[in-house]
């Protein structure tokens, strides 16, 4: 109760409009209110810890230093109580009754006069947490005393829309207690589960004890805080189950903090569900903002790249630009800068879990191989980092056994100046491919690449220390260095040149060229890609998806002249009557090859030719 001496206070005409704004349209979730009140009793228990630390004298120094909650459903009101620094007569006035310390005219014509980031970076230079209350109270009610220890108490009383008052308090304790009492749209808060589950979600982190009656309702510690040396192997896990509500524990964690160019401190976690891979929808942001151990948002989209949206954790920092009501982040350099941060340093961790920890990194990489892909491909500026963390199957490994760029890098010739891979379904369909004949004559490893999108990584790399990726498919692949056999019948030879100008002239209209081939062995003709063009397996994958502004690329032939087959049907062409069968024959090899490549032919006249080859033998 109020004494005589209650004074009376109008709000100026700019603070009226400002506390409408407050009130009713600057938070989206009233749930909010409890946050901002506890997180102004955390910060006036935090000052006095300061202070007590400087100062000798200061009032009730056994009063413990908790946050209390009550609630009273008779009377409708909850009632938030911190033993922390107080406010005298005048800091009432100066933090609750002007709203902002400087002129409040001054103030709501900039406010006016700004674009909508520049106005939220305008409001947040002033605390205005408090007014959150309003949207769920009709009259809120402040009763405080500060730690001096002449001090009175005050309480300060307000509806949030013309006026409010101030008048001496004489039973008051040291520190603040509010009370709301509540409309009856927010008769909710009323209920204890509910203020408990609002609390573990938003505070319950906050370093002082968070009472409801007798309970202590912030149980868990905010470890992140800590340095990881004075963190068990056994915290980490119990915090991990506890905030995400996980039953296993997860692959890894990550423990780190800076001052520069960013202060934070951040706990990220590597689970091992991915739910993606059972088709769930695509997973969304795992990482939650905190503040001073108050969480502002959940599953913060800005703070990581995309494909690290798996992983899972907090990251806390005092340095984050903030919207007023603490509900978003505001689009500036300090994110980005924190973003860059992030990525490099979980990029770093995970190469030296793959150095240091290679068997469990390989259980993580079997579950997560499509989202560091993914960062492959579409984040340029770190695409080689995430390069190495990239493991495949090869010519020369055991099926199911996979090695990194940089073993395949470690095993080359001296000589050999570029990485070779090759797309295709199966170990076993790349393994009877004639590209591969060229590379075991010379025994040169291959990567093998069975994803869809390995195409589009290779292709995005480029180059991997500071050598070329280079498909097998491509019609630049030499290793024989286009040497000429001195061996080979001239008279065989002049046989084969002579069909080549043949079927240069009645070009096939899917080919650019023909030409000898120094790479097969042991197949007549294969199909290559031109240099400028996509792989033969991102063909396929283009060709699937119907895409009207697709155009298929003419290949290259290249013709095997030391196999029987090219040499026969080069007798053939010679020869008046033969050459017609020279032609079908001719025409089936080419069919052939798109075959082996995976490229789709004309079934009914391969069928039809074939039929007729089969009448004419």
């Amino acid at each position: 109760m109020t004494t005589s001496k209650t004074q009376n206070y109008e709000y100026q005409t700019e603070a009226k409009k400002l506390l409408n704004i407050v009130i009713h349209s600057l938070y989206t979730n009233r749930d909010i209110f409890v946050r901002e009140l506890i997180s102004n009793a955390s910060d006036a228990i935090e000052k006095l810890r300061y202070l007590s630390l400087t100062e000798k004298d200061y009032l009730e120094k056994d009063l413990p230093l908790e946050i209390n909650i009550n609630v009273d459903k008779e009377s409708k009101t909850i009632t938030i109580t911190d033993s922390g620094v107080g406010m005298s007569r005048e800091e009432l006035i100066e933090n609750l009754g002007t709203i902002a310390h400087s002129s409040t005219e001054k103030f709501f014509e900039n406010i006016q006069e700004k674009g909508e980031q520049e106005k939220s970076q305008l409001i947040g230079q002033f605390g205005v947490g408090f007014y959150s209350a309003f949207m769920v109270g009709t009259t809120v009610t402040v009763i405080s005393r500060s730690y001096k220890t002449d001090s009175k108490g005050w309480e300060w009383t307000s509806d949030g829309i013309s006026n409010y008052t101030i008048a001496e308090k004489e039973d008051a304790t040291r520190g603040t207690k509010i009370i709301v009492e509540l409309n009856e749209e927010s008769e909710k808060y009323l209920e204890i589960d509910t203020l408990k589950q609002i609390i573990k979600e938003y505070s319950n982190f906050v370093s002082s004890p968070i009472k409801i009656g007798d309970d202590i309702v912030n149980t868990i510690k905010p470890i992140w805080t800590r340095s990881p040396k004075d963190v068990s192997e056994e915290e980490y896990k119990e915090f991990y189950k506890f905030h995400e509500n996980a039953m296993s524990d997860p692959f890894f964690q990550l423990h780190t903090a800076s001052d520069a160019p960013i202060q934070l401190n951040a706990l990220l976690y590597f689970p091992k569900e991915n739910m993606e891979v059972f088709g769930f929808n695509r997973t969304e942001p795992g990482v939650g903002i905190y503040c001073n151990k108050i969480l502002i948002q959940n599953k913060v989209k800005e703070i990581l790249p995309e494909y690290m949206r798996f992983i899972k954790g907090i990251v806390d920092s005092e340095d984050l630009p903030l919207n007023i009501n603490r509900e978003t982040l505001q689009d500036n350099l300090i994110i980005g800068k924190l973003k860059k941060f992030l990525t490099k340093r979980i990029i770093s961790f995970l190469k030296t879990q793959a150095k240091e920890n290679l068997v469990d990194y390989m259980e993580f990489y079997k579950v997560f191989a499509q989202y560091l892909k993914e960062g492959a491909n579409s984040d340029w500026e770190n695409s080689k980092e995430i390069a190495s963390l990239l493991y495949f199957e090869s010519m020369k490994t055991e099926s199911g056994k996979l090695l990194s760029l940089d073993e395949y890098v470690a095993a080359m010739p001296e000589d050999q100046k570029e990485i070779y891979y090759l797309t295709g379904n199966s170990r076993e369909e790349i393994e009877s491919s004639p590209y591969l004949e060229t590379f075991k004559a010379n025994e040169v490893d291959v990567l093998f690449l069975f994803d869809p999108i390995d195409d589009f990584v290779m292709t995005s790399v480029k180059e991997y220390s500071d050598k070329k990726l280079v498909s097998a498919d491509q019609s630049a692949v030499d290793l024989k260095g286009d040497k000429k056999d001195e061996s080979k019948d001239k008279e065989s030879e002049k046989s084969v040149d002579t069909l080549l100008k043949w079927l240069k002239k009645e070009l096939d209209e899917r080919l650019s060229d023909i030409k000898l081939s120094t790479r097969l062995v042991n197949s007549p003709a294969l199909i290559v890609n031109p240099d400028d063009a996509m792989t033969t397996h991102m063909q396929k994958i283009m060709e699937s998806s119907k895409n009207e502004f697709y155009q298929t690329s003419k290949k290259v032939l290249e013709i095997n002249s030391e196999h029987e087959l090219i040499t026969k049907i080069a007798e053939l062409q010679k020869s008046k009557d033969g050459e017609d069968k020279a032609r079908l024959l001719m025409d089936q090899v080419i069919d052939n090859a798109f075959v082996s490549a995976g490229l789709k032919v004309d079934q009914k006249k391969m069928i039809d030719r074939i039929h007729k080859l089969m009448l004419d033998s």
